[in-house]
């Protein structure tokens, strides 16, 4: 089953300083969290901030064709999760055939927010990236006080959490 997600934000990881894209159900249940690129973090945030640049980014010229030849972005899936990455799927109309093409999530949702496609989640990605959560926290902390800290901050994040990248 699939959940519907929206872009919550995007923030950088502490400790590595790369962006991070949170996607985030309308009941605030479901938080997922994917490391991305630079260059896919300003192309997501230059789409939430509303930002019209000068000339079309790759995830504006893509959108550009697709309107051009007709093609219609149905939606996006976030369908796996294996060895710490993450697969989705485009989910394109043209005419009366249906495609469903391999993507990185990160240009997924990139041409979703151009497109005001919805964006969904398999739930056993969500189970997965939970328990892979886990398990990294667990090796990073040094101490119990210091994953008793963790679990605490991450059980009482709220949207508001998550400030926006700007470029």
């Amino acid at each position: 089953m699939f959940i519907e997600m929206q872009v919550a934000g995007i923030t950088l990881d502490p400790m590595t300083k790369m962006p991070i894209v949170i996607l985030k159900d309308s009941g605030g249940d479901n938080v997922l969290p994917i490391w991305i690129g630079i260059a896919e973090a300003s192309a997501i945030a230059t789409r939430l901030e509303k930002i019209d640049l000068a000339r079309p980014m790759t995830h504006d010229l893509l959108r550009n064709i697709l309107h051009e030849l007709d093609v219609n972005l149905e939606r996006i899936e976030v369908t796996d999760l294996k060895d710490n990455t993450y697969f989705a799927i485009l989910h394109l109309k043209v005419g009366n055939r249906k495609l469903a093409v391999d993507s990185r999530p990160s240009d997924a949702i990139a041409l979703a927010l151009r497109t005001e496609s919805p964006i969904y989640v398999h739930e056993e990605v969500l189970d997965r990236s939970r328990q892979a959560d886990a398990s990294k926290m667990e090796e990073q902390m040094a101490t119990p006080e210091d994953r008793d800290k963790w679990t605490e901050v991450l059980e009482n994040l709220s949207p508001d959490a998550f400030g926006k990248y700007k470029m």
